[in-house]
């Protein structure tokens, strides 16, 4: 899926506009996820399509907490349910904003990659946590979320590409991401910009 130069995407349904967007993305990138997996990312940015459902209660100022507050809060966590809820929050949180809203972590604090981090090893601590109590079907499910962590922010951020346009610190910004994740949707989208990207040599003197 490509960049567009610019317009409104109609969707009729949005569960079928993300499935069906994510398979095409995943079969251009060569990758590959179970179905349980596939109806877990769809549901996900469904849920997440509508903005208070993504952030908080109107008690915290209907603000997305930080991920390191989220860690925080699974790692006390009163019992052991409550902690696997937490963790999932944490990895489906930084999943979305990772493949979502990329653009805007450059102005952050916060960057993709460690967003990425963070929910990469959400899921995949909470997948052991699964394993351990013998809930084989959803501790594959979160393995393989961990493992693909990445190439599925990949998947997600070329899904929001669709009627974007680019600006030059937007091209910066792809170079940058590159440099430091060997990303290959923001090298794709920098070929498709014009840009050839290529690693920093430094000189010795």
């Amino acid at each position: 899926m490509q960049p567009d130069s610019g317009g409104v995407v109609t969707v009729t349904n949005l569960a079928e506009f993300f499935r069906d967007a994510l398979r095409s993305v995943l079969a251009d990138q060569g990758t590959a996820v179970e179905e349980q997996t596939e109806h877990y990312v769809v549901d996900m940015l469904t849920l997440f399509a509508r903005a208070e459902r993504l952030h908080e209660s109107a008690s915290d100022g209907g603000r997305l907490k930080p991920l390191a507050q989220m860690l925080a809060e699974a790692l006390e966590a009163a019992s052991a349910a409550e902690r696997e809820r937490a963790l999932q929050r944490l990895g489906d949180v930084s999943l979305f904003m990772a493949g979502f809203f990329a653009r805007g972590l450059a102005r952050s604090l916060v960057d993709v990659d460690y967003q990425i981090a963070m929910g990469g090893g959400a899921y995949g601590t909470l997948a052991c946590s699964l394993e351990r109590t013998r809930r084989g079907g959803p501790a594959r499910m979160f393995a393989e979320l961990a493992a693909k962590f990445r190439l599925l922010v990949d998947a997600l951020g070329e899904i929001g590409d669709v009627a974007y346009v680019y600006t030059q610190r937007d091209v910066l910004r792809l170079y940058e991401m590159w440099l430091k994740t060997g990303s290959a949707r923001a090298r794709r989208l920098l070929r498709h910009l014009g840009v050839e990207p290529s690693p920093v040599t430094l000189r010795a003197h």
